[in-house]
Protein backbone atom coordinates (compact mmCIF):
# COMPACT_ATOMS: atom_id res chain seq x y z
CA UNK A 1 0.00 0.00 0.00
CA UNK A 2 1.56 3.67 -0.82
CA UNK A 3 1.91 6.07 1.77
CA UNK A 4 2.52 8.91 -0.76
CA UNK A 5 0.64 11.54 -0.55
CA UNK A 6 -2.22 12.60 -2.35
CA UNK A 7 -3.26 16.08 -2.62
CA UNK A 8 -6.21 15.32 -4.06
CA UNK A 9 -7.75 12.93 -1.56
CA UNK A 10 -6.42 15.23 1.25
CA UNK A 11 -8.48 18.46 -0.45
CA UNK A 12 -11.42 16.21 -0.14
CA UNK A 13 -11.29 14.80 3.06
CA UNK A 14 -10.27 18.42 4.39
CA UNK A 15 -13.37 19.58 4.43
CA UNK A 16 -15.59 18.87 7.39
CA UNK A 17 -19.16 18.26 5.95
CA UNK A 18 -17.08 15.71 3.76
CA UNK A 19 -15.91 13.73 6.55
CA UNK A 20 -19.27 14.00 8.28
CA UNK A 21 -20.81 12.45 5.30
CA UNK A 22 -18.14 9.43 4.99
CA UNK A 23 -18.74 9.13 8.59
CA UNK A 24 -22.72 8.40 8.14
CA UNK A 25 -21.81 6.66 5.15
CA UNK A 26 -19.66 4.35 6.99
CA UNK A 27 -22.07 3.85 10.01
CA UNK A 28 -25.31 3.29 7.84
CA UNK A 29 -23.53 1.30 5.09
CA UNK A 30 -24.28 3.42 2.40
CA UNK A 31 -26.91 6.17 1.26
CA UNK A 32 -28.45 8.78 -1.06
CA UNK A 33 -27.83 12.59 -1.33
CA UNK A 34 -31.38 12.48 -0.27
CA UNK A 35 -30.85 10.39 3.49
CA UNK A 36 -27.41 12.23 3.60
CA UNK A 37 -29.23 15.57 3.04
CA UNK A 38 -31.56 14.79 5.83
CA UNK A 39 -28.74 14.30 8.50
CA UNK A 40 -26.88 17.19 7.59
CA UNK A 41 -26.99 21.16 7.61
CA UNK A 42 -26.79 21.67 3.79
CA UNK A 43 -29.10 21.17 0.65
CA UNK A 44 -29.02 17.58 -1.17
CA UNK A 45 -27.60 19.62 -3.69
CA UNK A 46 -24.62 20.57 -1.69
CA UNK A 47 -24.43 16.95 -0.71
CA UNK A 48 -24.72 16.04 -4.31
CA UNK A 49 -21.86 17.85 -4.69
CA UNK A 50 -19.54 16.77 -2.15
CA UNK A 51 -20.38 12.77 -3.17
CA UNK A 52 -19.32 14.31 -6.42
CA UNK A 53 -15.77 15.16 -4.64
CA UNK A 54 -15.67 12.43 -2.84
CA UNK A 55 -16.44 9.95 -5.91
CA UNK A 56 -13.42 11.47 -7.88
CA UNK A 57 -10.82 10.45 -5.52
CA UNK A 58 -12.50 7.16 -5.62
CA UNK A 59 -13.68 7.71 -1.23
CA UNK A 60 -17.00 6.27 -2.48
CA UNK A 61 -18.34 4.53 -5.55
CA UNK A 62 -21.79 5.21 -6.96
CA UNK A 63 -24.50 2.70 -7.57
CA UNK A 64 -27.72 3.55 -9.02
CA UNK A 65 -30.90 2.80 -6.96
CA UNK A 66 -34.33 3.65 -8.66
CA UNK A 67 -34.41 7.40 -9.74
CA UNK A 68 -31.50 8.08 -7.20
CA UNK A 69 -27.74 6.93 -6.64
CA UNK A 70 -26.33 4.77 -3.95
CA UNK A 71 -23.07 5.79 -2.57
CA UNK A 72 -20.83 3.56 -0.32
CA UNK A 73 -17.91 4.06 1.15
CA UNK A 74 -14.52 2.53 -0.91
CA UNK A 75 -12.89 0.91 2.43
CA UNK A 76 -9.52 0.14 0.34
CA UNK A 77 -9.14 4.23 -0.12
CA UNK A 78 -10.16 4.91 2.92
CA UNK A 79 -7.52 2.80 4.59
CA UNK A 80 -4.98 4.06 1.88
CA UNK A 81 -5.87 7.56 3.14
CA UNK A 82 -5.65 6.32 6.94
CA UNK A 83 -2.48 5.20 5.98
CA UNK A 84 -1.46 8.23 4.56
CA UNK A 85 -2.37 10.10 7.63
CA UNK A 86 -0.31 7.76 9.85
CA UNK A 87 2.87 8.45 7.39
CA UNK A 88 2.51 12.16 8.17
CA UNK A 89 1.34 11.52 11.79
CA UNK A 90 5.09 9.78 12.19
CA UNK A 91 6.71 12.37 9.95
CA UNK A 92 5.71 15.16 12.28
CA UNK A 93 6.42 13.11 15.39
CA UNK A 94 10.17 12.45 14.91
CA UNK A 95 10.19 16.33 13.56
CA UNK A 96 9.02 17.24 17.01
CA UNK A 97 10.88 14.93 18.78
CA UNK A 98 14.23 16.54 17.14
CA UNK A 99 13.02 19.98 17.55
CA UNK A 100 12.83 18.80 21.81
CA UNK A 101 16.33 17.35 21.55
CA UNK A 102 17.27 20.65 20.62
CA UNK A 103 15.73 22.71 22.72
CA UNK A 104 16.51 20.29 25.71
CA UNK A 105 20.24 21.15 24.41
CA UNK A 106 20.00 25.03 24.38
CA UNK A 107 18.45 25.04 27.63
CA UNK A 108 21.25 22.79 29.17
CA UNK A 109 23.67 25.32 27.72
CA UNK A 110 22.19 28.20 28.85
CA UNK A 111 22.30 26.68 32.24
CA UNK A 112 25.47 25.22 32.58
Amino acid sequence: MSTAIDDNLWSAVGDPTRRRMLDLLLAEGGGTATTLSDRLPVTRQAVAKHLGVLDRVGLVHMMPAGRERRYEVDEAQLARAVAQLSAVGATWDARLRRIKRIAEQIQRSKQG
